[in-house]
């Protein structure tokens, strides 16, 4: 597969002055040279991101993302290195990049246009498209420096995207947007990835990264921890992110200095050896191998459970008193247990992870690593099975003519036992 995109030995160094010469005495005194701490951004970081690949990049405030992507667009020029890109580009970095704040929002269409290589008739062509993704149609004559946060989002990413650009940036500027937009932006980069552009995504939202890239690429201080699938990647950004010290890039990229670590995960339900799906409003029983170097007392076991759309549908509090576990030397086996899951047909794995009390440490996280599905027996549709009770009286009383309730409960399994605790 060819590469859109080729990053080689990419550095970025910036200057730090610590004081500045604001007179012309001052100057002439120091021979017109400023003292200055070199700071660099970005450490030979090195990476091909294929055509038609949707390529996610984490990391702390901080650590690199932004000014790689302006690297790309050209906006920065690099140290030393080399990026190499393949086709037209669109880049949506920052909230307002790129607007004339005097300009109207009409006027700042047909100027963003340009700048991304599109002629005067070809925008026009395209300027209802852009005005009605932007939602902007009563305001795209008003100076852009009078319109809000979210109508500079709105209106940057419709040009954007709207330029049909066979690669796109994105920065964070999207969570700015309210949640409607957000999906709709959402909805048009998987109509851009259906048609083969190459995406890349910068985002602390880990489940974006889940859902819509094929790859993430983990960042600290500048240089790569790791470049994974989305899972793997995940795991090594929220070590750093939680952890003192916990992430440090190793030659083979994995995290070093963990105490513990988390084997082999099952999930057990009422079904289990009887059929491979639960009901709804059964158990669940998931166990969890732990490994451990160290005696670790007051370790914070916590659960994460996604559909088959890789959407969140429920996380522990990371908090909860009942989550703390006392972990020996030589580990043990922690378990999780649902006495009923509400949920309806579908098929849901399981997340698990163990970090430490203070939140200075996630010791280990496996994404996803375990499955169980779930069989409606029923004609309830949904995500989730909820309690239900349906009365029925005469009109003028209250007690007389009433008709017993009639509750939506799930037929009691024979042979089925509760998990023991």
């Amino acid at each position: 597969m060819t590469a859109a995109i080729q990053i080689r030995d990419i550095s970025k160094q910036f200057r730090l002055y610590s004081e500045k010469h604001t007179s012309l005495k001052e100057r002439v005194i120091h021979g017109g040279k400023m003292p200055f701490t070199p700071f660099w951004a970005l450490r030979d970081v090195s990476v091909d991101i294929e055509q038609g690949e949707t390529f996610g990049i984490l990391g702390r405030n901080g650590c690199g993302k932004s000014t790689l992507l302006k690297c790309v667009a050209g906006i920065l020029k690099p140290t030393s290195g080399e990026i190499r890109v393949r086709g037209s580009l669109a880049a949506m970095l920052e909230l307002g990049a790129g607007f004339q704040p005097d300009l109207s929002g009409r006027d700042n269409i047909f100027l963003n246009g340009s700048l991304l290589g599109l002629s005067h008739n070809e925008i026009a062509k395209r300027f209802d498209e852009i005005v009605a993704f932007a939602e902007l149609e009563d305001f795209i004559d008003n100076q852009v420096k009078f319109y809000s946060s979210g109508m500079y989002v709105r209106l940057g990413f419709a040009v954007a995207v709207n330029v049909d650009p066979d690669v796109l940036l994105v920065d964070e500027v999207l969570a700015v947007g309210d949640a409607a937009f957000q999906r709709k932006c959402l909805d048009h980069v998987k109509r851009l990835q259906r048609e083969g552009r190459t995406i890349v995504v910068v985002s602390h939202a880990t489940d974006t990264m889940r859902q819509n890239c094929q790859r993430v690429m983990v960042m600290k201080q500048g240089q790569v921890i790791t470049i994974d699938e989305p899972g793997e990647g995940i795991r090594v950004f929220l070590a750093d992110l939680l952890g003192v010290g916990a992430a440090e890039p190793g030659k083979d990229g994995s995290i070093r200095g963990n105490v513990l670590a988390i084997g082999a995960v099952h999930a057990e339900h009422g079904g289990s050896g009887e059929r491979m799906h639960l009901y709804p409003g059964e158990s669940l029983t998931v166990t969890a191998d732990i490994d451990a170097l160290a005696s670790v007392p007051g370790a914070m076991a916590t659960i994460a459970i996604h559909d088959d759309a890789h959407e969140l549908v429920f996380a522990s509090d990371p908090d909860d008193p009942i989550a703390a576990v006392d972990v020996p030397e030589g580990g043990g086996i922690v378990r999780f247990h649902f006495p009923e899951v509400p949920l309806l047909d579908g098929t849901y794995s399981v997340s698990v992870g163990i970090r430490s009390t203070t939140d200075t440490a996630v010791f280990d996280w496996k994404d996803q690593v375990t499955k169980f599905e779930v069989a409606n027996p029923t004609r309830s549709t949904g995500k989730v099975r909820l309690p239900l009770d349906v009365s029925f009286r005469l009109r003028g009383s209250a007690t007389t003519g009433e008709v017993p309730a009639v509750t939506s409960e799930p037929a009691v399994l024979a042979g089925w036992e509760e998990p023991s605790a």
